[in-house]
């Protein structure tokens, strides 16, 4: 199955040159382009796509802005937003968890790094850089909020097991490591986690990690 790819950057040379990389993959394709985060968003309602490659700082609507909108909207709830940018700094990794965002970039990733992040997240997988390390995510995640954030009571829905493997998925294992933490297949290991996500309403993994933080299932270190 083909993965289709939306570019969304201010800049057209790099567009160009996106377009050229992820068309060079077999398995993924550009199907649409914009300039800006309301052009995006206005693309995705008229075209189906999987995975969006967001900019941040982007006129009209900027990316951060435009993922809000992306993911508050139930007709795109299947898109995935990978955010890319040059400025890989703590408050825009915290805001792109925030905004729901599935991954999070540096411009300078190499391309093979680039194609495999964008099959990552059209998975349902989160990803995120090395520079945005799990204890960075945490300090900002139990920082106070306006908006209403997850409970321990929200938990309260899941079983053992479930509350099990959504500690490890906060703590960044994949769904390999946690089937070998638990003694367990990697397929009845991914089937926890697809459950905990249903249950809690998350749209994917970086979003569990989010609730595990919020709720106070996982403690910063």
């Amino acid at each position: 199955m083909t993965i289709r790819v939306l570019l969304a950057d201010d800049q057209k040379l790099l567009r160009a040159g996106f377009r050229v990389l992820v068309d060079s993959a077999p398995d993924l394709t550009v199907v649409a382009e914009a300039a800006t985060g309301r052009e995006a968003v206005d693309q995705l309602r008229a075209t189906p796509v999987d995975v969006v490659l967001m900019d941040i700082r982007m006129p009209e609507l900027d990316g951060l802005a435009a993922t809000r909108e992306i993911t508050a909207d139930p007709a795109l709830a299947g898109v995935r937003v990978l955010i890319l940018t040059t400025f890989e700094v703590d408050e825009y990794v915290f805001e792109a968890l925030r905004a729901g965002a599935s991954g999070f970039l540096g411009k300078g990733v190499d391309p093979a790094e680039l194609l495999d992040a964008i099959r990552t997240v059209a998975a349902g997988d989160a990803l995120l850089s090395p520079k945005a390390t799990r204890g960075l995510i945490a300090r900002f995640l139990t920082q106070p909020e306006p908006d209403a954030q997850a409970t321990p009571e929200q938990l309260r829905v899941l079983t053992e097991r479930e509350r099990e493997v959504v500690t490890l998925v906060a703590t960044g294992l994949s769904n390999e490591q946690i089937a070998e933490r638990l003694v367990v297949s990697p397929l009845t290991a991914k089937t926890h986690v697809n459950r905990a996500m249903a249950k809690l309403g998350a749209r994917d993994r970086a979003q569990l990690v989010v609730i595990a933080y919020q709720s106070g299932l996982v403690q910063p270190r």
